[in-house]
């Protein structure tokens, strides 16, 4: 099953996602996009997700991913599985951009949920509180 690209893209300032599978397929299993990371782009942060383990794949240049507090450079080949109700966050913190391939499972946070944080960043700088009611809503926790 295959989208058109421009339906399939999100972006939200530096960070840029392609999403694969999602739930506007029918997917409630699996939600897989690419995600680009420009250098010292904005990334959400540091969250866990209730009930929802993430796979991370590194594609291109190096994605720095802190998993409890631990820093680990994620490179092209190089992977990493997050299990669900644990504290994570992404950054590029590199020179070249860097793409890491992601699925989600189940497929409870998707397509949708980085639309909903794009509107709420559209009026210029994020409210906090509105984000975390969205995060809260797709069940990330953040402190």
């Amino acid at each position: 099953m295959q989208q058109q690209a421009g339906n399939a893209v999100v972006r939200l300032g530096g960070i840029e996602l392609t999403f694969l599978v999602d739930e506007t397929q029918g997917s409630d299993d699996l939600v897989i996009f690419e995600f680009l990371v420009q250098p010292g782009a904005r990334v959400p942060e540091p969250h866990d997700h209730r009930n929802v383990d993430e796979f991370v794949y590194g594609l291109e240049g190096t994605l720095t991913s802190t998993v409890n507090g631990e820093a680990r450079e994620l490179k092209a080949g190089e992977s990493l599985m997050i299990p669900r109700g644990v504290k994570h966050h992404h950054a590029n913190l590199h020179d070249v951009p860097a793409k890491a391939l992601v699925t989600l499972n189940p497929g409870s946070i998707g397509k949708r949920y980085f639309e909903e944080v794009r509107e709420a960043m559209s009026d210029g700088p994020p409210d906090r509180a509105r984000m975390i009611e969205i995060m809260a809503r797709y069940e990330l926790i953040v402190d």
